[in-house]
């Protein structure tokens, strides 16, 4: 058996190019792009690129796309008089604001007012949306499990939560993200202040003990993999119904140093449910957030969840 130690990949396979499975297409979207190879890619994963296939329901989405990110991108340039230097300087500071609370849940606001914002977050929720049919679909086509796109939808539940399902049930826009890096961030920080910390709610204690759960899982099982790769770790599903000597090692390792270790395929079943859940959970926390508590330090002394 060939024996190698890695950290990243070290033996880049050049086999024939490999176009796929056959699958029924319909229509007249085929795979674009001839194969090729790619070193660079190949240090950390599979070296071949393309090809694509794109079919109507992936155009759309990234027409859909293009559209929000090049509207965002106008507005943020238009905020610094079309400065070409400002923008690049400013650009993490810059940023689309959703309509003022003022003007309560306007369905069409006035362009100055949050209007490209509205406009914005429709072609860019439209995207999404049709990117994650265009997933379940390719998944179905391909005879393949759906747990890729549950995964997403809960990212979009947390999505559509924060820009669309919470702001209507406030009564107002105001409530919404705006886009951009730093004006992100500070609606965060403003969001939590205002609420009485955000750290006090618990399903948002839930939230980042998934989202660093989840660091931790992938962290452990990744290195587990490449520390039993010279075994053959990195056939995972072969291990998952024939446990080789890769896995074996693996196992009693974890079994060594904290008594208790996954098998090659519950270590997925519980990173799937960590990730799914980081979203899930925050996603409620954020609904309950101004509706159902008003201010989470309060409500915390009142379940003694802290002393107070």
């Amino acid at each position: 058996m060939a024996e190698y130690q890695n950290i990243l990949t070290q033996v880049q396979i050049r086999a024939p190019f490999y176009v796929g499975v056959e699958v029924p297409v319909s229509g007249p979207y085929v795979r674009v792009g001839k194969p090729r190879f790619s070193y660079l890619l190949g240090k950390i994963g599979d070296p071949q690129v393309g090809p694509i296939y794109f079919g109507w329901l992936g155009v759309a989405s990234l027409g859909f796309g293009i559209a929000a990110f090049v509207i965002i991108g106008l507005n943020m340039w238009a905020s610094v008089n079309w400065d070409p230097v400002q923008f690049i300087r400013r650009l993490p500071w810059l940023g689309l604001e959703p309509p003022p609370a003022s003007a309560g849940f306007c369905t069409i606001c006035p362009l100055n007012q949050g209007g490209w914002w509205q406009i914005t977050g429709f072609f860019l929720t439209i995207s999404i949306l049709l990117w994650w049919v265009r997933v379940y679909a390719r998944a179905r086509i391909l005879g393949l499990g759906t747990h890729t796109a549950w995964a997403f939808a809960s990212a979009i539940w947390l999505y559509l939560v924060l820009g669309f399902i919470r702001p209507v049930i406030q009564g107002h826009w105001g409530e919404a993200v705006p886009f951009g890096i730093f004006p992100h961030l500070e609606w965060t920080n403003n969001f939590s202040l205002t609420y009485g910390n955000l750290f006090y709610n618990p399903f948002h204690m839930l939230s980042i003990a998934f989202l660093y759960g989840s660091a931790v899982l992938f962290a452990m099982h990744g290195g587990t993999v490449l520390a039993t790769s010279r075994y053959g770790a990195e056939r995972e599903v072969e291990q998952i119904v024939d446990r080789g000597t890769a896995f074996e090692r693996g196992a009693l390792f974890w079994r060594w140093t904290m008594g208790f270790n996954a098998t090659a395929e519950s270590i997925h079943r519980w990173a799937w449910w960590f990730a799914v859940l980081t979203t899930l959970t925050g996603g409620i926390g954020i609904l309950l957030t101004g509706t159902v508590v008003d201010n989470w330090f309060n409500w915390a002394a009142k379940h003694h969840v802290i002393a107070g």
